[in-house]
């Protein structure tokens, strides 16, 4: 998606003049840039639709900007992901004003699924990982999602493609943009969402399934990146 969000400079100004007199201040999707144009997210943290995140985060480098979350509060400011994430959005504020019960009204009325807080994921992980165009590391993306239960260190990966550590490291991130832990993380933990979501295996099982080390390994990552523990996760959005 395409958006010159530089041809309105009046909306700028007029963003920083009245901001401080607002109690809340919102964007929803591309409007990010309007609030990165006047200021409001320099030092904050602040999403957008995953498509334009990296534009955002390297036209403005003082934002801590999180592709992955629905929508993100950082005080009485609010960003949210794509169209769908601003009614998610709007109806945390709803809830934030007068409470759960008169938000599930409002969802009912409209049809709209109240079971997505802020830090559910706008799409699932695995779309996000771009593959790479190039062998060997196109070969070893589809290798390792088969074998998430193996020790995949960089030293072992890079020794399946017959790279040395560092070259390996290199070439990896520039054709994924993710490092191989990182990639290798995303992948476990996108797996483990799904059994949490799709199966009633108990989540010792899934932990193992998945490739981490332990449950508390498991259970350290899902809280950094949702703010939800596995078990929180399951009874959110499991449909078994």
């Amino acid at each position: 998606m395409d958006y010159n969000w530089k041809s309105q400079p009046e909306l700028v100004q007029w963003i920083k003049k009245n901001h401080a007199d607002i109690r809340r201040v919102c964007a929803v999707c591309l409007g990010a840039f309007m609030l990165a144009e006047a200021g409001l997210l320099q030092n904050r943290r602040a999403t957008t639709h995953w498509l334009n995140a990296q534009t955002l985060r390297l036209s403005y480098l003082g934002i801590q900007v999180n592709s992955d979350l629905i929508f993100i509060k950082d005080q009485n400011i609010y960003t949210s992901g794509g169209a769908t994430a601003g009614i998610d959005l709007a109806l945390a504020l709803v809830e934030e004003d007068n409470g759960r019960e008169v938000a599930l009204k409002v969802a009912k009325v409209l049809v709209l699924y109240l079971k997505r807080p802020g830090n559910q994921s706008q799409f699932s992980d695995i779309l996000l990982h771009q593959e790479a165009s190039k062998k060997p590391i196109f070969e070893l993306q589809q290798w390792i999602k088969s074998n998430l239960r193996e020790d995949l260190t960089v030293k072992m990966l890079s020794e399946k493609v017959f790279m040395s550590h560092r070259n390996f490291a290199r070439v990896f991130l520039n054709q994924t943009g993710l490092t191989p832990a990182k990639y290798v993380e995303k992948l476990r933990t996108e797996c483990a969402k799904r059994l949490l979501e799709d199966s009633n295996d108990p989540i010792e099982r899934i932990a193992a399934i998945s490739g981490f080390k332990s449950v508390d390994t498991m259970r350290k990552i899902f809280v950094r990146n949702f703010s939800l523990t596995p078990f929180d996760y399951r009874n959110l959005f499991g449909r078994i």
